[in-house]
């Protein structure tokens, strides 16, 4: 009788990563945030300078929006979402863009973006939504305050994250969607703020936004953490010019992902090459012992080294 071919054990490992997150879609979905109904944003026009008198009246009309969105939720009977955008649309916030429908989108400001001479775009990965939009604004809060004055970090949830466990969690399909939108908003940025330091800090998911988004796009910096793969091969599959880094903390548990492609019939799932392996060839910078949600925190090791990559004075530590 012959022999069923043999599936190698990381082949297996993403195999039944698929299967779990198949099986457990339908749990996680129970409760979708995108069911919470939300007005049709205004449409903005692109920002055409960084004067605060400019900056402010647009930070004042995105306040209206986050507001007919809060009293829509509530009408709704969404206390935990009217809640959330309450604090949102406080005096002080400074939005960009919002979107309540779907999930959420925004792009949320901390700084003065007028004068900063170094900015960070923050690029979540799966699970940040609305309902869960806390840990990216502590995240971009600690790093602020671990760069001090001259720096604006925008923390943009510009698409719709992927749910933690599932399959859309596994391949590309998402970050395709997301890429003309980052690439949009850091070509917007560059033209208001075209004497500025930008970087890319790209986390989990995020990473493969960015990579989807990278070439051609004028930044510094593209840092990936906590990242499952970029679906590219190497470093400079990404067509950038910019300094790639790659970090991983050891209490993450996203270093046990298998880093290869899998096709299958209905895609392809997985996302190649580990980005912190030599054969990726980005710079690796030290994480200290970060979990997967714990790369922004104040005091770590992890953040620290972020920083110093968006300040520009990271010492470079190829992989």
């Amino acid at each position: 009788m012959a022999s069923r071919p043999r599936t190698s054990r990381p082949r297996r490992a993403l195999l039944a990563a698929l299967v779990t997150a198949s099986v457990a879609l339908p749990v996680s979905g129970a409760a979708r945030p995108a069911a919470v109904p939300a007005p049709v944003p205004a449409r903005l026009a692109p920002l055409g300078t960084a004067e605060p008198s400019v900056l402010e009246a647009r930070y004042a009309t995105v306040r209206q929006e986050i507001r007919a969105a809060r009293d829509m939720a509530a009408r709704h009977g969404d206390r935990r979402r009217a809640a959330a955008l309450t604090a949102m649309a406080a005096p002080g916030r400074a939005f960009l863009m919002f979107d309540g429908r779907d999930g959420g989108r925004g792009v949320e400001v901390f700084g003065d973006l007028s004068r900063a001479g170094r900015i960070a775009v923050l690029v979540p990965g799966a699970g940040v939504d609305l309902d869960h939009y806390g840990r990216l604004r502590r995240g971009a809060e600690a790093l602020l305050g671990e760069l001090g004055p001259g720096t604006a970090v925008a923390a943009w949830l510009g698409y719709r994250t992927p749910t933690t466990l599932g399959p859309s969690s596994l391949t590309a399909a998402r970050a395709e969607g997301a890429a003309p939108g980052l690439r949009t908003f850091v070509r917007e940025v560059r033209r208001v703020r075209p004497v500025a330091r930008v970087s890319l800090l790209c986390h989990s998911y995020g990473s493969v936004v960015c990579a989807r988004a990278a070439s051609g796009l004028d930044v510094a910096d593209i840092v990936l953490y906590g990242s499952p793969g970029t679906g590219a091969k190497d470093a400079a599959a990404l067509g950038t010019r910019a300094t790639v880094w790659a970090g991983r903390g050891g209490e993450d548990w996203i270093g046990r992902v298998p880093h290869m492609v899998l096709p299958l019939p209905f895609g392809t799932v997985g996302f190649g090459t580990d980005p912190v392996s030599p054969e990726f060839g980005a710079e690796v910078f030290d994480a200290g012992d970060a979990a997967h949600s714990g790369y922004l925190i104040r005091g770590s090791v992890a953040l620290r080294g972020i920083a110093a990559i968006v300040a520009g004075t990271a010492g470079a530590r190829h992989a």
